[in-house]
């Protein structure tokens, strides 16, 4: 019986705040996002792209970003060449959306909750990040991997990246690893 109001605590907690954070998100990208006329990304899309753009010229390559005249994206160029689309998708908000949902439905002290949280965001954003940089640099340089870079390569990344929090989360921070061990 214990085991079965955990399970149903947990997957209350899971819903509950998956919900209500993908329903802030969608209010702020209504919000947000401009399209018609001119086209504008929201501003956490252009904050990773310039951040991605900054990254790339921190290790000498000739980067910049633009906003895209007929979509939600931020192009992205290395030299003169167009080499990726950064659209809302790549800002990483709906993985950390999905990370937050995790450790909050197991969940720990409201301490380290909170600490492991924000230095989780974090981390997937500057993984994140660097990932947007390297794959537009590795679509620039190899064109003819751009699927398999794109569809599972760097996807992989980001969500390994997540996966590995959780995993941490779980075996040192989370109630369930205390109610293990007792």
């Amino acid at each position: 019986m214990k085991k079965r109001k955990t399970i149903i605590r947990f997957l209350i907690k899971f819903f509950v705040t998956y919900f209500l954070l993908v329903g802030i998100y969608s209010i702020y990208l209504n919000q947000t996002q401009q399209k018609g006329d001119v086209f504008s990304c929201s501003p956490i899309t252009k904050t990773v792209a310039k951040h991605a753009q900054q990254f790339g010229e921190f290790f000498g390559y000739p980067v910049h970003i633009e906003q895209h005249e007929s979509e939600l994206s931020m192009k992205f160029f290395i030299g003169d060449a167009y080499v990726a689309r950064v659209v809302e998708g790549c800002n990483a908000i709906s993985v950390i959306i999905l990370f937050l949902t995790f450790i909050i439905a197991f969940s720990g002290s409201l301490k380290a909750t909170i600490i492991y949280a924000i230095v989780g965001i974090f981390f997937l954003y500057i993984v994140n990040v660097a990932r947007v940089f390297i794959l537009s640099l590795l679509m620039y340089k190899y064109p003819e991997y751009q699927d398999i870079l794109h569809n599972l390569l760097f996807p992989a990344i980001i969500y390994g990246a997540v996966f590995l929090l959780w995993i941490i989360w779980v075996k040192r921070f989370s109630y369930l690893k205390k109610s293990k061990n007792e």
